[in-house]
């Protein structure tokens, strides 16, 4: 059996930058309310006709793929995280196949919201194991804010979400190389998937096109946040715990956590929770907001971007979400 390990990372925002005295022109919010319950000061938004959830994931991948020292056409298969495709179909994958020169390899669309990535990550590191693959791109993109109303009906939404993407490069470890992805841990619990729920367009219903639907604001995502935070703060620590449990490691041995960007509440709660300083903890939900799958492989890249992540560093990855989900991933980097 192989060891999987990321070679190569890279990330990609949209231009605009859309900040909370921005959002308080479109709806009755202010800075300081944003800022108190989510941590975020401000988000990108795509530029229309220039950025698409492919063409922001190829982006992100060109840069991955340079770091890690190859072309597109050395990649084996394409696995693509998102909840907000290109298209209702196809998937999002077969898009960023076409944007660069890779082979008719395969492509695989992971439609798991926050933990996509993770996902998505397990994914590679299993064809990786098997020895199927040597070379997969993992891609996590997002454009999300042509799905929320940037309006006071939907302000407890709105002002959380932003557009980007990331992408990393895994591939079978060289022999000796310590350095490795150690075990990723998945999960879920459908019973609460309508606390957190985009439900229209849907399938369930004849006339998916009722315009009374938009008129009633049924076709805007929701969320019961108070239970959304309440089952986070428990399941993210969870993961984590699995995650080393798994391994024989301790708390103590974490070098970087990783936290899907969903709210900085909600990682400051799982932090507080562990016992881990700040410097053992990476967050950036201030500057892009929650961009879903796209959220951890955008933090990861700005880590090794700024020499966070060093040989033989023990990384944890952790996320919750709709679904309701949630996943870790223990890395050996």
């Amino acid at each position: 059996m192989y060891n999987a390990c990321i070679t190569g990372l890279g990330f990609y925002v949209p231009d605009t930058i859309v900040t909370n005295h921005d959002l308080e022109k479109l709806m009755d919010t202010n800075d300081d309310w944003i800022t108190e319950r989510s941590g975020i000061k401000q988000r990108r938004f795509f530029t229309e006709g220039k950025d698409t959830v492919a063409s922001m994931g190829a982006r992100a991948s060109e840069i991955a793929l340079q770091r890690a020292g190859l072309t597109a056409q050395d990649i084996d298969f394409i696995i693509f995280a998102t909840l907000s495709p290109d298209y209702y179909f196809p998937g999002s994958g077969v898009l960023l196949q076409r944007e660069l020169p890779f082979r008719n390899i395969g492509a695989l669309d992971v439609r798991t919201q926050c933990t996509g990535f993770i996902y998505a990550l397990s994914i590679a590191d299993q064809f990786i194991k098997s020895g199927m693959y040597q070379n997969i791109l993992v891609v996590g993109s997002e454009i999300q804010s042509n799905i929320l109303e940037c309006s006071t009906r939907n302000r407890d939404f709105a002002v959380l979400f932003g557009d980007g993407a990331g992408a990393v490069v895994v591939q079978r470890a060289k022999e000796g190389d310590t350095s490795r992805i150690l075990s990723t841990h998945l999960h879920s619990e459908g019973k609460y998937a309508e606390d957190l729920i985009l439900e229209h367009p849907s399938s369930r219903i004849k006339n998916r096109h009722d315009p009374n639907i938009i008129a009633e604001g049924r076709h805007l995502p929701f969320m019961r946040g108070n239970a959304v935070f309440k089952h986070a703060v428990t399941r993210f620590p969870e993961a984590i715990m699995e995650a080393l449990d798994a391994n024989k490691l301790q708390i103590s041995d974490i070098d970087m956590l990783v936290p899907h960007q969903a709210n900085l509440r909600i990682s400051k709660a799982v932090q507080e929770k562990l016992g881990l300083p700040d410097e053992k903890v990476y967050n950036n939900i201030d500057r892009y907001g929650n961009t879903t799958a796209a959220t951890i492989p955008i933090a990861l890249t700005e880590l090794w971007e700024m020499d966070k992540l060093k040989k033989g560093d023990l990384v944890c990855l952790a996320a919750f979400g709709s679904g309701f989900t949630w996943a870790s991933a223990l890395i050996r980097w």
